[in-house]
């Protein structure tokens, strides 16, 4: 995409289920909002997940959790993320890798988002080493059990994290 003047307009998109979004998701939007005039952190609606957050409440968080960050854009999607893609107009997938076996599962992922949305790139970004070993998994695991989640999520999170399991716990 270009705009009036000619120069690229770069949008990528940052796809994930962030049930919910930690503080790896977190340094990945930021340092790639650096990286695009737009991104667009994609929530995915998958059918075959029973998340702990719906998909307005994830999209709801990261929107608090994204504030400062003026070019990023909360959405969500069902399709195939190569259908999205080509739909907002993105030239870039915008991939967190935080291990070897992360790095295998995404090859293959974005091999195949290639090969149906040829125009489309993926780029793959390191988290950063403090947050290699967080996953949502294990932070609604830690929450579940009352742990201290408060250096793994934002204070919006940890605060939805507790009423969540709270609520849970008062039935």
């Amino acid at each position: 995409m270009t705009t009036e003047n000619n120069s690229t307009y770069r949008i990528a998109v940052y796809p994930g289920s962030f049930d919910p979004v930690t503080m790896g998701h977190m340094d990945i939007i930021t340092r790639a909002s650096k990286q695009f005039d737009l991104l667009i952190v994609a929530v995915l609606n998958n059918l075959s997940k029973n998340p702990l957050f719906t998909v307005e409440e994830r999209k709801d968080l990261l929107r608090e959790a994204t504030r400062h960050l003026p070019n990023v854009e909360i959405d969500s999607f069902r399709d195939l993320l190569a259908n999205y893609v080509r739909q907002r107009n993105a030239q870039v997938i915008v991939r967190g890798i935080r291990t070897v076996t992360d790095f295998e599962y995404e090859l293959q992922l974005a091999s195949t988002n290639h090969k149906l949305n040829p125009d489309a790139e993926t780029i793959f970004m390191m988290t950063h080493p403090k947050y290699s070993f967080l996953s949502s998994s294990l932070v609604k695991e830690i929450a579940h059990f009352n742990g201290d989640t408060t250096d793994l999520v934002s204070p919006e999170v940890d605060a939805a994290l507790r009423r969540k399991f709270n609520a849970g716990r008062e039935q």
